[in-house]
């Protein structure tokens, strides 16, 4: 797709002649032109003649001179550089349809011609990474990170604190006691169990007490 207008870009000058930094609108990634070498070069030798002949022109002499020089320096371009600077990098930019922001190659969807914030694959792609992330334990590893840092926090308030509770059974997310619905997914909370002979707290799939054998209920 061709693109008419340009990003935001500035214009600067290290020394080798004009050159533009465009930005990319979404993450102002910078794309820069070629110095404008041959029309520095240009310019240059021409200017250098003519400082040589103005310092020798009564009256004007060495601040005519010394202008000229200070100009090989400058930092405006005319209209057909402008556009050959944009020419040489348009390549590596792309219009999003929906919101109209010129943006990078790795800001944009080349597939649906979105950028990557508007693309309507954007939930597929969240889905994939998602799926990735299990399929790599990324998820498995924050939960087992949830609940060694609950354990460690009820230890360091050396254990007068109230116990955390079971983790739920679907996404492992510290319950408090007494609590019947997970707080972050909705499943219901598996309900602890005590032995009806000498109260011990028995396991959710036990079927007899540990400590003195009584069928559970």
């Amino acid at each position: 797709m061709a693109l008419e207008r340009m990003p935001r870009y500035d214009i600067s000058n290290d020394g080798m002649g004009p050159y533009v930094v465009f930005y990319c609108d979404r993450c102002n990634r910078e794309y820069r032109s070629n110095p404008s070498i041959a029309t520095t070069v240009k310019e240059s030798v021409t200017r250098g003649a003519l400082g040589g002949l103005l310092r020798n022109v009564p009256i004007l002499g060495d601040t005519a001179a010394n202008q000229v020089d200070n100009d090989r320096y400058r930092t405006d371009m005319s209209p057909d550089e402008l556009a050959s600077a944009w020419g040489q990098t348009r390549q590596y930019f792309r219009e999003c349809q929906t919101c109209h922001q010129i943006v990078c190659i790795p800001d944009f969807d080349e597939t649906t011609g979105f950028c990557d914030e508007e693309s309507p694959r954007r939930a597929e792609v969240e889905a994939a990474m998602k799926g990735v992330a299990d399929v790599f334990g990324i998820s498995g590893a924050i939960k087992s990170s949830m609940e060694a840092a609950a354990a460690r926090q009820q230890a360091e308030s050396g254990g007068d604190a109230a116990p955390a509770g079971v983790p739920c059974t679907s996404c492992g997310t510290p319950l408090a006691p007494g609590t019947k619905f997970c707080a972050n997914c909705g499943t219901p909370a598996a309900q602890p169990r005590s032995c009806a002979n000498c109260g011990t707290e028995l396991a959710a799939a036990a079927k007899f007490c540990a400590n003195c054998g009584t069928p559970a209920a």
